[in-house]
């Protein structure tokens, strides 16, 4: 059981940012990143996975902290090694930072964050998930979004409206209750399942951010089913290690949920997971 967050006290954010071939904007979003609230200008880090292209320099030029992966590793990867790098440079004794992740893509946008920040520094909330307004010209038919809603709902009760969304704000007690994360594009859905059943608080919360759209070309398609397959394999990962609520437990809360409110499901010491 997790208890209730509380207001963090003499909050400070780390920002992490997995990167893999950006280099035309992640120097804009670490720029951008700078200006939010809270923000530790010597934690900003970003984890270049492998780029091909100059995504380390670029950063490294516009104040990141950085660290590269010599190979691609994925997102998940990435994530993990951003917090490593956060936890050894942050200063011993004092309360851990939040952890802010961001996509290399934002651009100015990144601006727009604090909003995913300020739930979780006044206790609302363990961790926060950003909803996106839908892009123009976005292409997809919805299939690998759904995935993720059905079981995040099947698993938790909880009927997100984001479940993919990769800007996420987190208490670093929330982040290491949900490793080892899930590899591939799987790793928001195992995130959110995980966080949830071990009695952790969610809020999804509009964020004006602006990013790369998602066509229709060969492409963008390719790209989906790999998350799509990612997902399945997260979800049957899930179900082999018996991380869920029982229905029973989530039923009530579930039923009284309206978009945009904390979601938790308060577990005792007898609730399966």
């Amino acid at each position: 059981m997790h208890e209730d967050p509380g207001k963090q006290a003499n909050p400070r954010v780390a920002v992490i940012i997995p990167a893999k071939d950006e280099a035309e904007r992640i120097g804009m979003t670490v720029r951008a990143v700078k200006a939010l609230p809270f923000v530790d200008l010597e934690l900003i880090v970003v984890v270049d996975d492998g780029s091909s292209d100059d995504t380390q320099d670029i950063a490294r030029q516009a104040g990141a902290v950085t660290v590269r992966h010599t190979v691609n590793r994925g997102k998940a990867s990435s994530m993990e090694t951003g917090a490593k790098v956060v936890a050894m440079r942050a200063v011993k004794g004092e309360t851990p930072p939040l952890l802010l992740f961001l996509d290399a893509d934002l651009g100015e946008s990144a601006a727009e964050a604090a909003p995913l920040i300020e739930p979780v520094i006044k206790g609302e909330a363990d961790f926060t998930i950003a909803v996106l307004p839908r892009p123009v010209g976005a292409g997809g038919h919805g299939f690998v979004l759904g995935l993720s809603r059905w079981a995040i709902r099947r698993t938790t009760g909880w009927n997100p409206q984001a479940p993919l969304s990769g800007q996420r704000c987190l208490t670093t007690a929330a982040f290491q209750a949900a490793l080892p994360l899930a590899t591939g594009w799987g790793v928001e859905t195992d995130m959110t399942i995980s966080l949830l059943s071990a009695g952790f608080a969610v809020k999804e919360v509009p964020v004006d951010f602006k990013h790369r759209v998602s066509r229709h070309d060969l492409a963008s398609q390719m790209h989906r089913l790999h998350q799509f397959i990612d997902v399945v394999k997260a979800v049957f990962r899930l179900r082999a290690r018996r991380v869920h609520i029982k229905k029973h437990k989530f039923l009530k809360v579930a039923l009284k949920q309206k978009p945009g409110e904390v979601y938790r499901v308060p577990l005792d010491k007898d609730s399966e997971i």
